[in-house]
């Protein structure tokens, strides 16, 4: 049997026991990050695009960091979009500051036409290999 182990960062408790799912669960040396959107610890959703892009890397950041990985142990990335490609070089430019080469992570993107909550224009999950691991 495969142990699993979710990965809560402080701030994100109120996902757990409102919507049942675990921000991210650690599997050996892989964490897996649920599709992370652009709202705050109080579940407000950042209206502006820019900073709600923002906000979807800041609480990735807050789960890779609770299970002690960083934006370089990324190795897959999936987002979600409502406009799509119209917000694809906004989107790449908020990623670029936190998401450095010299080895990119795979990434897929598709087109949605509403998320479960008015307001999220993005949703971003992500896979990370711990750095010795990878």
């Amino acid at each position: 049997m495969v142990t699993r182990r979710m990965i809560i960062p402080a701030g994100m408790e109120n996902i757990v026991e409102r919507y049942h799912y675990a921000p991210g669960v650690l599997v050996g040396d892989t964490l897996f990050v649920s599709g992370q959107v652009g709202r705050d610890e109080s579940l407000r959703v950042i209206e502006d695009k820019e900073a709600q892009f923002e906000q979807v890397f800041r609480n990735i950041g807050k789960v890779l960091d609770a299970a002690g990985f960083s934006f370089a142990d990324i190795v897959e990335l999936e987002s979600w979009f409502t406009s799509f490609p119209g917000d694809l070089p906004l989107f790449m430019s908020v990623k670029d500051r936190w998401i450095k080469g010299p080895v990119f992570p795979t990434w897929t993107g598709f087109q949605v036409s509403n998320f479960s909550m008015p307001g999220i224009i993005c949703e971003v999950k992500v896979t990370a290999i711990r750095g010795d691991a990878a």
